[in-house]
């Protein structure tokens, strides 16, 4: 590919909608003729980075840049980009040759011409019978192909793809990856593609891009954010992956699971709290024997088409395995995983930590509540404070009037023997909360803190 000047150029973007901010300080590079998947859940911000792209929105700060030219500002019909909707957004009243033809004609292209580039362009899709067809009476994923074919036909620079595959089905899905992963090697074009599909995302990128909350997290090649996770929210979104709490003893050498265990990784220091991520697939599953690294009994066993997915309970800690042999629920069974199976990641952060301000020796203000704390000396009232509180000792309430605060549960994790939860704050923070107790994606919850939870640092 080539290496001069990226294609497009995001540098310090960020959009805001209101008090929202859907995009906060992105930056990144297209190379010409890569085909660049940007993935994440829904509200992660990802249609609203291709939309600016395309023009059909304006950044509240920084600059886009195509073919090294600024276009921050450029209308959509200026930009030399295309873009395939979800919804295809065809002219029903058009038949499939005008609905190519549409945009050559309304930039008044000499009739030959347009004749030729729809003809190649009906071809390159695999739609050359099709021409003179209503397009109502298309399936799915011929809808798809025309619409593609509208956008190419203008031989754009970049084609921008916003979930086009969204509303076919699974098999219609998976045949129309095929296809477009062939169309961009014999287009040659540059594709930025939008999903929420971490398959379809492995499947078709030469890079993908990982966005939660409007922010980057990981951007790499599909084996490198599969095998390399950079922190717990890229390895719980692509693919399964137990991620545990862990002490990486000192290089090569990492406890988890109450147990020692050899790795590769190194540089991490000794006795560090990190934590590990193993994959379904790299854990052997054994009748129990000496050779276990760790022993446990199954809990449950589902067909998952080509292999089976178990659940087994090693002691307290619940481990997802893979194998193409079941083990009945009940079985004591052994575990071992070999060393270079296991990814250490340096933890984001081991304890909540909030700015606070001391309202007299006994009380402290931060999240925008006051909290009972225990006596600091040599911290005067109004005084600056660092204020830490472990994750396991914030409580969560059903009822959210009896909290000190409210919020909203927007992240989830598993780490074998409990939840590692993500809890947005009406301060608009997020408080971490370790907990055995299930809480749903998007839970209104009251926030309470103990005064002896609390440690506070001057400043």
């Amino acid at each position: 590919m080539s290496q001069e000047i990226p294609i497009i150029e995001i540098s310090r973007v960020s959009k805001r909608f209101g008090d929202k901010t859907a995009l906060d300080d992105v930056s990144l590079s297209v190379r010409k003729g890569e085909f660049v998947t940007i993935l994440g859940p829904s509200g992660c911000g990802k249609t609203t980075l291709l939309r600016l792209v395309a023009g059909f929105q304006t950044a509240s700060e920084g600059v886009i840049r195509i073919s090294g030219e600024d276009v921050t500002r450029t209308p959509p019909h200026k930009r030399p980009v295309n873009t395939v909707f979800q919804k295809y957004a065809l002219f029903p009243h058009l038949n499939v040759y005008d609905n190519v033809a549409f945009g050559l004609k309304l930039k008044k292209v000499p009739k030959r011409e347009v004749e030729t580039r729809v003809k190649a362009a009906l071809k390159m899709v695999g739609m050359t019978d099709y021409e003179y067809r209503d397009v109502d009476s298309l399936s799915g994923g011929q809808q798809q192909r025309v619409a593609i074919a509208r956008a190419i036909v203008n031989e754009p620079e970049v084609l921008l793809l916003d979930e086009p595959l969204a509303a076919l089905d699974l098999k219609m899905r998976k045949d129309m990856q095929m296809e477009l992963k062939e169309m961009h090697k014999r287009l040659g074009i540059t594709f930025v593609y939008v999903t929420h599909d971490q398959e379809e995302a492995l499947t078709l990128s030469d890079t993908i891009v990982v966005m939660s909350e409007g922010r980057i997290q990981q951007i790499g090649t599909p084996t490198d954010i599969y095998n390399e996770p950079v922190n717990a929210f890229v390895a719980d979104f692509i693919g399964e992956s137990n991620i545990l709490n862990g002490t990486m003893l000192r290089d090569k050498a990492v406890r988890f699971c109450d147990r020692d265990f050899e790795c590769v990784d190194e540089g991490f220091g000794e006795n560090v709290p990190v934590d590990v991520v193993i994959r379904p697939e790299d854990l052997y599953i054994f009748p129990l024997s000496d050779m276990a690294q760790l022993s446990g009994v199954v809990q449950t066993a589902i067909f998952k088409g080509v292999h089976y997915e178990m659940t087994v309970l090693c002691g307290r800690y619940e481990l997802v395995v893979q194998d193409y042999h079941a083990f009945e629920p009940g079985t004591r069974v052994g575990l071992l995983v070999k060393p270079f199976d296991i990814h250490i990641m340096k933890k984001e952060r081991v304890c909540n930590v909030f700015e606070g301000r001391m309202i007299d020796g006994g009380r402290v203000e931060f999240l925008g509540c006051v909290f009972p704390c225990p006596h600091v000396e040599g911290v005067e009232a109004g005084g600056e404070v660092r204020v830490e509180v472990d994750f396991d000792r914030v409580i969560l309430l059903d009822n959210e009037e009896d909290g000190a605060l409210t919020g909203e549960v927007r992240f989830i994790l598993y780490k074998g023997d409990h939840y590692h939860l993500t809890v947005l704050s009406d301060w608009d923070e997020d408080v971490f909360v370790d907990t055995d107790d299930v809480w749903d994606d998007g839970d209104r919850v009251g926030i309470a803190i103990p005064p002896d939870a609390i440690r506070l640092i001057p400043r």
